[in-house]
């Protein structure tokens, strides 16, 4: 296998391990996710017009899709845990869903990647805007969470490509 197919947390023994990022150099490092919670037009509905039960929908999701971006490393077990420079989180409806998107974009200067961050906001943003409308829509469906783009460190950038 070739070091770029390898899997960096696994071993020569086929353990897990955490790698030792302690050599590679720093860079910027920027990534974007995405995901999608659709809804009832109603629950849509609801969650625009702030009557959702439980609140603030919209802005609870995005506070918790920030706080998760921080935790990470508590979440995951091999990720390591890092001083992020900036979180944003953005929640915008759609309604051809129907139903919300989340985009998180999480950015460092260091010497690992933030997709896993960037990843787990979106995840727990999606779970927050689920819980607090789970009493008018128990059918949502949070899907497509997903990389859009990364920048930074040695295997460059990626940019997804719509297929």
């Amino acid at each position: 296998m070739s070091e770029a197919t390898r899997l960096t947390h696994i071993d020569a023994s086929g353990e897990a391990h955490m790698v030792d990022v302690g050599d590679k150099a720093e860079t910027v490092r920027i990534a974007v996710a995405e995901g999608f919670v659709k809804m009832k037009p109603e629950t849509l509905a609801l969650i625009r017009d702030g009557n959702a039960k439980k609140g603030d929908v919209i802005g609870t999701a995005r506070l918790a899709g920030i706080m998760a971006a921080k935790q990470t490393a508590n979440l995951i077990p091999l990720c390591h845990p890092l001083m992020l420079t900036k979180v944003a989180v953005d929640i915008t409806e759609d309604t051809t869903l129907p139903g919300l998107r989340v985009e998180a974009m999480v950015k460092l200067s260091g010497k690992t990647g933030v997709e896993m961050e960037a990843l787990t906001a979106v995840s727990i943003a999606c779970l927050t805007v689920y819980d607090m409308a789970k009493a008018a829509d128990k059918g949502m469906e949070i899907v497509n969470i997903r990389l859009l783009e990364k920048s930074g460190g040695k295997s460059g950038d990626f940019r997804r490509q719509e297929s």
